[in-house]
């Protein structure tokens, strides 16, 4: 079986992944083998932590909306099940921006719901 060169298609495979790598520090960047080994956990952690990203905002606007409802007097419970039984449609991000940027506009919605 004759011997196979591979120098272009090579070449580019390792610069593509040269360049995927840039900013990494040290070897990681400059060297072909340790920068693969580098941007496959990067990139596994990236498609983890993009799922990871939505949990954390629902909690901290949980947890933003339970201080602000307690503010008013109610916990965070009665609060969600009071406005779901006034019919009126806020999604939590919404609610977050409000008690934090509008705290007199939650106020007036915690009065609703109570």
């Amino acid at each position: 079986m004759p011997r196979v060169k591979r120098g272009f298609k090579a070449r580019q495979r390792r610069n593509k992944v040269l360049k995927a790598a840039r900013g990494f520090r040290g070897g990681h960047s400059k060297l072909f083998k340790t920068a693969f080994i580098t941007l496959s956990r990067a990139r596994m952690f990236a498609y983890r932590d993009r799922r990871t990203r939505k949990r954390d905002f629902r909690n901290l606007w949980i947890m933003r909306i339970n201080a602000a409802a307690r503010q008013n007097g109610l916990s965070y419970s009665k609060f969600m099940g009071g406005l779901h039984k006034a019919g009126i449609d806020l999604d939590r991000k919404t609610l977050a921006d409000m008690a934090v940027n509008d705290p007199t506009a939650f106020a007036q919605v915690a009065n609703l719901v109570k």
